[in-house]
């Protein structure tokens, strides 16, 4: 008999799966408006930002993106790789702070049939990792429980940030 965990807050991505609008991207969108607190973001700097996953693999899961609409490694010029690369590191440090993990996984997925859930827009995400945060819940069931809500997690990576 198959099991079922009911996680009415993940219809929210489930039902947008595929559905953006023609043109539009989170990656563009999102920092044009006048509202990173309800974005999710986190920290704006000159070429690329930082952002909440607001569908996470685990608490206090970050994305960092470039401001200009590119798809590859390959388009971004020198300042945005370094800006980017600034900025996985400081995520390392606010979610150290924030949550002491034991590591992180950091990565960028690189086109649909590379994972990449956005494709038009190239992203890196920096997942923090604890020993043990895989469950039985995730060896059996295959479903992640993540014990942190966003609006918490977003209030303690902005603190650890601002502490610095």
């Amino acid at each position: 008999m198959a099991e079922q965990l009911w996680a009415p807050w993940r219809f929210d991505y489930v039902s947008k799966v595929d559905s953006q609008p023609q043109g539009g991207c989170i990656f563009v969108d999102l920092p044009a408006q006048d509202n990173d607190r309800e974005n999710l973001i986190l920290h704006r700097g000159e070429t690329a930002f930082v952002m909440m996953n607001a569908f996470p693999y685990t608490g206090g899961h970050l994305l960092v993106a470039p401001y200009r609409h590119v798809s590859d490694l390959l388009q971004l010029n020198d300042q945005e790789l370094l800006e980017i690369n600034r900025l996985l590191a400081e995520c390392t440090r606010w979610l150290t702070h924030a949550f002491s993990p034991d590591g992180f996984n950091i990565g960028v997925n690189l086109g649909r049939a590379g994972g990449a859930g956005i494709p038009s827009h190239v992203h890196w995400h920096v997942v923090p990792r604890w020993s043990g945060d895989t469950n039985f819940m995730t060896a059996t069931a295959g479903t992640r429980v993540i014990p942190l809500g966003l609006d918490r997690a977003y209030e303690l990576i902005l603190e650890a940030k601002n502490a610095e």
